[in-house]
């Protein structure tokens, strides 16, 4: 079979963010990559800016460069167009390629709100001829919670609490850069991003809500705007809350749960208190407790991997605690950390275009635009409770 034809948006040698170059490129371009995707061209700002990334990336000659999403929507010679760019872009960039019936791989959030994810996902003549990146869903140590749970080691699920801390960014300042992560309406931020991927892949594990309450807060209005030096250039006000606190019930249907069940999930910007994690996750269950541990909330890239992860069971009939272990698949290791889950992504998705795009085989599925459209809801219910609407 033919390799799938990609078209790389957001790959720049002056990109605000490298996600393209960090989590896409790496496969795209590796043999086991290459077996299943053919990158052969860029979107870019210009046809410049585009050109200048080959040259940066030292890409073949022959990967064609556009600065207009029509015109690359008329080349006949894309099967799959990869969007890594500010949020609210993403509908501009997307929506000429899916009229043209291409399939696309939009990174998370979707767009800048429900409304326009929706209408994305009505041009798709193939929900599931879409990639969604949520890709903490198919990360090694999600996989490794869903077997522990599945077997029992705990009994079901009574509760669970998950506290993080996006510290990415500091808790009071903002690269200048990254100025629109204090602007809402743009739809990309910390609360969208940081505890987005992580109440995804915790619905992944536990279930999603049956019904949940939201507190957010602005606990710092003003942010400084650092320079490339870290030298503070000015301040800026911020609509962007910097504290979510969720709970809420959560639902049966992975049948791992009791009915009733509890889940109480916090996420606050900013460093954790010295020395602590910046990532606690307790699942408590009927014979048992896991506690996961790690730097950060993002299990899923190399951005939590600056210390040490672990999940640990506490047995209650023994009251023995067990270190469970995870690891990456040794084909994973080949890449960056940032790249590894991005990886299995595409890997699920090649095997469904190849086996003919029938049955999704079970255990193999891959975050599609369905699965983006419901936590852009859950998104949404958030938002309109904040807001008192």
């Amino acid at each position: 079979m033919p390799p799938i034809r990609v078209a790389l948006v957001g790959l720049s040698s002056s990109a605000k963010v490298t996600w393209a170059a960090d989590a896409h490129l790496p496969y795209l371009l590796s043999p086991r990559g290459k077996k299943h995707y053919q990158l052969v061209a860029l979107l870019n700002s210009s046809t410049q800016a585009a050109e200048a990334a080959k040259k940066t990336f030292a890409l073949p000659e022959d990967v064609k460069a556009y600065g207009d999403p029509s015109t690359l929507a008329e080349d006949p010679d894309i099967d799959l167009l990869v969007v890594c760019t500010r949020v609210d872009v993403h509908s501009s960039v997307v929506e000429p390629s899916l009229k043209a019936g291409k399939a696309v791989y939009i990174e998370w959030p979707v767009t800048q709100d429900l409304t326009s994810t929706v209408h994305l996902a009505e041009l798709m003549h193939e929900p599931r001829n879409s990639i969604i990146g949520l890709q903490g869903r198919v990360a090694p140590i999600t996989l490794q919670l869903r077997d522990i749970l599945a077997t029992n080691t705990i009994g079901k699920v009574l509760s669970s609490q998950v506290r993080a801390f996006g510290n990415l960014v500091q808790r009071d300042a903002l690269p200048e850069s990254l100025e629109y992560f204090a602007d809402r309406k743009v739809g990309g931020h910390p609360i969208n991003i940081h505890y987005g991927h992580m109440i995804d892949y915790v619905h992944e594990v536990l279930d999603g809500w049956e019904e949940s309450h939201t507190k957010m807060q602005i606990q710092r209005p003003n942010l400084k705007l650092l320079g490339a030096d870290g030298s503070v250039n000015r301040a800026v006000k911020t609509d962007v809350s910097d504290l979510i606190s969720v709970h809420g019930t959560l639902n049966t249907e992975k049948g791992v749960t009791v009915p009733g069940a509890t889940l109480t999930a916090s996420f606050r910007l900013g460093q954790s208190f010295k020395g602590e994690p910046g990532f606690v996750w307790y699942i408590a269950g009927e014979t048992g407790e896991l506690r996961v541990t790690a730097p950060g909330p993002y299990l899923m890239s190399g951005d939590s991997y600056d210390g040490p992860i672990s999940i640990q069971h506490h047995d209650y009939p023994t009251d023995e605690v067990r270190d469970l272990g995870w690891h990456w698949p040794e084909w994973q290791k080949e890449f960056g950390l940032r790249a590894r889950s991005v990886a299995e992504v595409y890997e699920r998705y090649a095997e469904w275009i190849e086996g003919g795009m029938e049955t999704v085989v079970e255990g193999r599925e891959w975050p599609n635009v369905m699965d983006g459209i419901e936590l852009m809801k859950e998104f949404d219910d958030i938002y309109k409770e904040f807001d008192g609407v």
